[in-house]
């Protein structure tokens, strides 16, 4: 089993709070990570449609069997369990006493914002990192052997090929997520809309164009993405705002939350094919994108990812911001060889509009050697972390968690 680093948060947020809940896309290991931090507590999932029929049928007899040290996974299929935890928790307020996980964000947050907040610690896994991949299994053997395969815990623990894995994924998330429990109708133009959207991973989204080229309407394309985002599948990076850009744009970049998951979506079948590709910049780009944010949602930390973008089209990738202001700048390049030209634009944008040092600024390629220059860093894709000034404390052992008796 690969050890993962939220597993530490995990643990400290239930010492503090009487309901942790972990979300995140489906197969990125949260029954794993719950089950191996909390041990002795009782699991139960609502993915068993007999489960459901139990709590449905007696709630509040079920929840007397369970009333404190119990694991309640795929909890978005039973809504109303989250007003019958509020009483429990109110009445005895006890932390640790329920985890709850799912992998429909937006249903999720919709019932504990209603029911349980400021009860509740939240959580959100994504697929391993690239640190999680290389302590726990075989290091990837290259930047495009690691975006390829993405960060799925079966693709990587159990060795499965990524032609195998993803199309079913795909199939089965269509099939569960969107057809039953989001009511989506018109699969069929669903799947080619998230064909689409692989297309454009890393590009400035454009509703009205994807719209077009799927033959829907805008305001079918927006609930669309919404679905896609509250399903973890892609997420929306938003531009820098400052009261002085007024020649900034104002639209967010599409990005997939898997690189494996979008290789595979746009037809690539191995990590030679990825390297050759035309789409190997914005594949790359999605993965590192991907990489920061699971730095920060691994410390249970919220992500503030930005991009710099005028209407000149002069650009950064990535403005890591911390409080009001820009914290790091970091451009990126799928190249694994360095040119010294890979810093022009972040030295000339970062000190006048950002407000950045050299020493602020970064640039991340598809190679493994690192330099430290007068115009910043360059950083290689094994290395992202260091950029956030994190360095390994992740990756410490995360303490114990006593169960409440």
């Amino acid at each position: 089993m690969i050890l993962r680093d939220m597993k530490k948060k995990l643990l400290q947020l239930a010492a503090k709070f009487p309901v942790v809940s972990v979300t995140g896309p489906r197969q990125s290991g949260k029954s794993t990570l719950i089950k191996n931090a909390f041990p002795t507590y009782a699991y139960l999932s609502f993915e068993d449609p007999s489960t459901r029929e139990l709590f449905q049928a007696d709630p509040t007899s079920f929840l007397k069997r369970y009333s404190h040290n119990v694991i309640f996974d795929e909890a978005q299929r039973v809504p109303e369990l989250f007003s019958y935890l509020q009483g429990i928790v109110d009445g005895r307020d006890e932390p640790g006493s329920f985890i709850i996980s799912g992998s429909q964000n937006f249903l999720l947050s919709k019932s504990v914002s209603q029911s349980l907040a400021g009860r509740v610690g939240i959580l959100r896994l994504l697929p391993l990192s690239y640190g999680e991949i290389a302590r726990g299994a075989q290091r990837p053997e290259s930047a495009w052997s690691w975006a390829y395969r993405g960060g799925y815990p079966r693709v990587i623990a159990s060795d499965i090929d990524p032609l195998d894995f993803y199309p079913a994924y795909i199939e089965t998330y269509l099939e569960r997520d969107v057809r039953q429990e989001l009511g989506v109708a018109k699969i069929e133009e669903f799947s080619r809309f998230i064909q689409l959207c692989a297309l454009r991973s890393g590009e400035l989204l454009n509703v009205s164009s994807l719209a077009s080229d799927c033959g829907i309407s805008p305001a079918t394309a927006n609930n669309w993405i919404s679905i896609l985002s509250s399903s973890y599948v892609i997420h929306l990076l938003r531009p820098y705002a400052t009261n002085r850009g007024k020649r900034l744009v104002k639209t967010p970049k599409l990005y997939f939350y898997d690189s494996g998951l979008l290789c595979n979506l746009l037809g690539i079948e191995d990590a030679d094919e990825l390297a050759m590709h035309p789409q190997r910049g914005a594949v790359f780009e999605t993965a590192v994108v991907s990489e920061l944010m699971k730095e920060y949602l691994n410390r249970g930390r919220t992500p503030h990812l930005s991009f710099w973008r005028d209407t000149n089209k002069n650009e950064i990738d990535v403005i890591v911001e911390k409080g009001p202001v820009p914290f790091a700048a970091i451009e990126v390049k799928s190249s694994a060889t360095f040119r010294a030209k890979y810093f022009d634009v972040i030295e000339r944008i970062a000190p006048r509009e950002l407000g950045l040092k050299a020493d602020s600024c970064s640039v991340v390629y598809a190679g493994e050697d690192e330099l430290s220059s007068p115009r910043g860093r360059l950083v290689p894709y094994t290395d992202i972390p260091s950029i956030l000034g994190f360095g390994g404390q992740s990756h410490l052992a995360a303490p114990q968690f006593r169960d409440s008796p």
